[in-house]
């Protein structure tokens, strides 16, 4: 972003720093608990499942508990606390990934490669999307996919392309493919269970609508792909990008030397621990902590291969574990939202208040209207199974008062609990991709506007056709 400082002067503006965004974010809800009253739904445990259910029309008012500035500040280091499985993890990686790039193993492999596939780069944004959003559709992965973002944020870079579509390549896909989410039972399987439906049923209606927002999808990123190729300065990060280009020195691609067999041996298991990942989680149901073991074990083989010496070795972990501390910090920053919310015991009224707007409104309004509940709940509850435990057992019945089927009122759900979460700087998953690549959240909002906005029109038709066919 750029003003003007005289005649032909140019200043650039500083982007905002996004834990100030979140700062601002957590003194409004601190405000919040002093003016909206107090609530609480009545819950009842899910059998076999770690989450309770709400008990419909079970709403009633409590005792107003507003946070004091102090307990606003304890809130922080609270929600630290609570988001630990993610901000160690990410520490993990960025420590392993700084060891197999000290081994030169993966600035070898990524110069060969570019090298041979010169002028056909374009085709890694629809193969990205078609594989990744197939896989949060059927294995509801989210955060996962933090584990493939320094990887494919040096390949967009050495492609040509720019840190926004490396974030959009992965955040994106799991939009999509929770939207779709054909066989997310995190989201799709709670949500279903909760409205009393046969679990996964209706998946025929939903992989049509995976396919509706894929393509778009697809056209809309190489479309951006293909003009910032031609011509990097109309990359919205370009400034930023071409700062942190420069350190990757992907100059010398050209003159790169023949890869080494160690350096081979580096990334056949670093690429394959990627592969057995995405295995473990869908097969064996692998989630952070085992995914950690996986990829420090990875690092010292590498390390071990790549003839690194102890110290070397120890080294380049505490500095790839040095990057991910901001983004850390950025997750823990947005549990804090939710954990003010939820203490103060506003977050039920909020819920319930927003439930009650769509009472008495016509069919297709009313199924539009849901997905634009669910939009504005996801910036409260993050969470997607979370979100089906609380909005669900009373937008099931509510669908049922307002001539809808319950299979329309998950459908809604999905829609808008997977599109907020790629806009929202109380998304922790997105905060902290933001942060991994260096993209002020204005410009991946800039980024994000036009294609989110095609999303929720595509949702509304989706919608809207489910109510004319009576979609159950």
């Amino acid at each position: 972003m750029f003003k003007k400082k005289a005649e032909g002067e140019v200043r650039e503006i500083k982007p905002i720093n996004p834990m100030i965004i979140l700062a601002c974010i957590i003194l409004v809800a601190a405000i919040a608990t002093y003016i909206v009253p107090a609530g609480a739904f009545e819950r009842v445990a899910v059998e076999g499942s770690e989450y309770e259910m709400v008990v419909a029309d079970s709403y009633h008012r409590v005792e107003n508990q507003p946070i004091g500035i102090f307990d606003m500040f304890k809130a922080l280091t609270l929600g630290l606390q609570d988001a630990a499985y993610i901000i160690f993890f990410l520490m993990i990686l960025g420590g392993t990934f700084k060891i197999v790039e000290e081994t030169g193993a993966l600035h070898a492999g990524i110069s060969n490669m570019l090298k041979l596939t010169a002028g056909k780069e374009l085709i890694l944004v629809p193969a990205c999307l078609i594989v990744f959003s197939g896989i949060s559709a059927l294995a509801a992965c989210c955060e996962e996919y933090l584990a493939f973002l320094p990887l494919m944020y040096i390949v967009c870079m050495a492609c040509g392309f720019d840190s926004i579509l490396s974030v959009a390549l992965l955040m994106c896909s799991s939009a999509v493919g929770y939207a779709g989410g054909m066989t997310n039972a995190f989201t799709v399987g709670v949500a279903q269970t909760i409205a009393q439906l046969p679990m996964f049923s209706g998946i025929g209606y939903r992989t049509i609508v995976w396919i509706a927002l894929l393509i778009p999808t697809i056209i809309y990123m190489m479309v951006y792909a293909r003009k910032i190729v031609k011509d990097p300065e109309k990359a919205y990060n370009y400034g930023i990008d071409k700062k942190y280009r420069a350190e990757m020195d992907f100059a010398a691609i050209e003159n790169v030397e023949k890869i080494t067999t160690r350096q081979k041996l580096v990334l056949l298991i670093f690429f394959g621990s990627f592969i057995f990942v995405a295995f473990s989680v869908i097969k064996w149901g692998f989630y952070i902590d085992e995914m950690a073991a996986i990829f420090l074990i990875v690092g010292l083989l590498c390390a071990v291969i790549g003839k690194m010496k102890p110290d070397k070795v120890a080294d380049s972990f505490l500095e790839g574990t040095k990057d991910m501390v901001w983004a850390g910090l950025i997750i823990g920053m947005c549990y804090t939202v939710t954990n003010i919310l939820q203490d103060a015991q506003i977050m039920d009224t909020l819920v319930n208040g927003m439930g009650n707007i769509l009472r008495g409104m016509s069919t297709t309004v009313s199924a539009c209207g849901m997905f634009v509940l669910q939009d504005l709940l996801n910036f409260l509850i993050p969470s997607g199974s979370g979100q089906a435990a609380v909005t669900m057992p009373f937008m099931a019945p509510l669908s049922d008062i307002l001539g809808l089927t319950r299979q329309i009122a998950v459908l809604a759900f999905q829609l808008g609990d997977a599109f907020t979460n790629v806009v929202t700087p109380t998304s922790g998953e997105l905060m902290a991709a933001l942060a991994i690549c260096h993209i002020p959240y204005s410009k991946w909002f800039k980024f994000m506007g036009p294609l989110w906005g095609i999303w929720c029109v595509i949702a509304c038709v989706m919608l809207i056709i489910a109510t004319m066919i009576g979609y159950c």
